[in-house]
């Protein structure tokens, strides 16, 4: 890969990041509602879903227009797993902002709150978890920093799309010959 194609798929893949950014972004704003609303709960599950699948078509867009229909595996895992990057720091800036400035305790009170109703007692129970630990858990979280949540979740992100760049790079990649150096 030349200098010129390397900075070309970052380019793109910074573009197609935004918009997989964009998509964690209202899933977590439908998360939170979600918590006082289960369709909202439910649309935030989706759009979680799916969104590895728009990364996927994006990736094939950029091969078909771009690559004019041509991409080795090695280029698919890298514009994968680098839209996860980029998508991971949109998302990871936007959760600081909304645990440093907006939340207020909000979250931990949803929390507390469905961790005392009977339901998820009962459910603690068949598990075998106390509610006690569950608290210390919310705890831990409540007890994080704004900066640590946001970098926490963000590695984990990046983590998920490393993690599935193989697996898509090997359904995408097409017609490289096999002679050619990537």
């Amino acid at each position: 890969m030349t200098t010129e194609e390397y900075i070309q798929l970052r380019a793109f893949a910074r573009v197609d990041g935004t918009y997989v950014g964009i998509l964690w972004i209202a899933s977590f704003a439908c998360y939170l509602g979600g918590l006082s609303s289960p369709m909202l709960g439910l649309i935030a599950g989706i759009i979680a879903i799916l969104s590895p699948f728009f990364a996927v078509k994006r990736l094939t867009k950029f091969r078909d227009d771009i690559r004019e229909g041509e991409i080795s595996g090695r280029r698919s895992m890298l514009y994968y797993a680098l839209m996860f990057f980029y998508a991971s720091l949109l998302f990871a800036l936007i959760q600081y902002l909304y645990f440093a400035f907006i939340d207020g305790g909000y979250l931990m009170r949803e929390y507390t709150s469905l961790l005392s109703s009977s339901d998820m007692k009962e459910a603690m129970k068949v598990y075998g978890i106390t509610y006690e630990q569950m608290m210390q858990g919310v705890k831990e979280f409540a007890d994080a920093s704004p900066i640590m949540t946001a970098l926490n979740i963000m590695t984990m992100n990046i983590t998920i799309g490393i993690f599935l760049s193989l697996p898509v790079a090997l359904v995408v990649k097409r017609g490289v010959k096999s002679g050619k150096m990537e």
